[in-house]
């Protein structure tokens, strides 16, 4: 099968789950062609299934803002007819199921029924797709999808809840592949370079936004280092990370926190770690969680959104009310200060995350792309 991708080629999750979805395809002997500004940062190397078309949005002075959308639109049309495409899978609504219903409905003006598969990944409902400029659009989007998933069953709840949908929506969860986590026990893990052996070392992964609440993984380690020596590694980049600094520097704290920023090598730092922290505001998912949790971490985090459905509260770390600073620090502690506990908690992470593991997640999207194909050959044929 022929598959062309959209996504945003960036380090945030739906960037990471739709290039690395793409690679599982691509090595299942699948073709698959990436289209999207710039070459996905997980996308290290070609090969002879993998594809990569590169959107260029001509810069003319007439546009404060120079359309993406229409550039991306046609953009797949050249690619889809070129390259004979059977599916269009999208992630993120707006603006690239947009762009892809546009996509669609110039290419069915010639016959050509290219069937186009919609996964929601959070931010693109729960805060770009609930503005009112947004929010028609993101409906129509997502109704006019053959089909479509969210990753996760909150995700879907809160759609439905926040727009008028008239269509069936799939939970498909993000992945990991545990073969990689597998092998990564046979390489050496430097974890001197962070912290003296009876420290323990937390960790933060993000896009430094307001919604990953970073004051308050912060406080928590302020906490949490009082009672147990520690360090905190915060990796990432984003609005609020200089402030995250200037809090550090005004608690006193700069010799026990690493500021890393992006990193294409997050399995490498995450093999330092004893215990995750996320006490987000909005997840709708919680990639980086799943992540850490393959890398045998503990992890803390906020109750928000789908992070139930990753952390197992009290079992593979636990679940606080978000903006509970208190709370989640205690809950650190716990697993902290007794190396059998943090032990434990550790081993039950990582047999917990194996069940998100890449082979058992694939073959449902193997399923909705064969359903949304077969669809689409008896359309052409109507």
């Amino acid at each position: 099968m022929k598959i062309a991708i959209v996504c945003f080629p960036t380090f945030g999750g739906s960037g990471v789950v739709a290039t690395e979805l793409g690679l599982a395809f691509a090595d299942k002997g699948h073709e698959i062609h990436f289209v999207t500004y710039q070459q996905p940062v997980r996308l290290a190397q070609l090969n002879k299934n993998v594809f990569f078309h590169e959107v260029q949005v001509p810069d003319y002075p007439l546009f404060n803002h120079q359309p993406y959308d229409l550039a991306l639109s046609s953009k797949l049309v050249n690619v889809i007819r070129k390259h004979q495409i059977d599916v269009l899978h999208v992630h993120y609504a707006i603006p690239n199921a947009y762009a892809a219903y546009m996509a669609k409905t110039m290419l069915k003006d010639e016959g050509y029924h290219i069937p186009i598969i919609t996964t929601l990944h959070g931010t693109d409902v729960s805060l770009v797709g609930s503005h009112p400029f947004y929010k028609p659009a993101v409906a129509f989007s997502i109704n006019h999808s053959d089909c479509v998933t969210a990753v996760s069953h909150s995700l879907k709840n809160m759609t439905y809840d926040m727009f008028d949908i008239q269509r069936s929506i799939e939970v498909i969860p993000n992945f990991i592949d545990a073969s990689k986590y597998e092998k990564n026990k046979t390489k050496p893990c430097k974890r001197h370079l962070v912290a003296l052996p009876e420290e323990r070392i937390l960790t933060h992964v993000s896009n430094f936004r307001k919604v990953k609440r970073i004051p308050d993984v912060i406080r928590i380690f302020e906490k949490v280092s009082q009672e147990v020596p520690s360090k905190l590694v915060m990796v990432g980049d984003g609005p609020e990370k200089l402030k995250a600094k200037k809090l550090v520097d005004k608690l006193g704290l700069s010799d026990k926190v690493h500021f890393l920023g992006n990193s294409s090598e997050i399995d490498r730092i995450l093999c330092w770690t004893d215990l995750f922290l996320l006490p987000s505001e909005i997840e709708s998912f919680g990639l980086s969680a799943l992540e850490a949790m393959a890398n045998k971490c503990a992890v803390v985090s906020s109750n928000a959104g789908g992070l139930p459905e990753v952390n197992q509260n009290g079992t593979t770390g636990f679940l606080n009310d978000i903006g509970d600073i208190e709370g989640m620090a205690a809950s650190a502690i716990h697993i902290l200060e007794d190396e059998d506990r943090l032990k434990e908690f550790k081993d039950r992470a990582q047999e917990h995350s194996f069940k998100f593991d890449i082979k058992v997640i694939l073959p449902l999207y193997e399923a909705i792309y064969d359903k949304a194909y077969r669809q689409a050959r008896v359309n052409q044929k109507l």
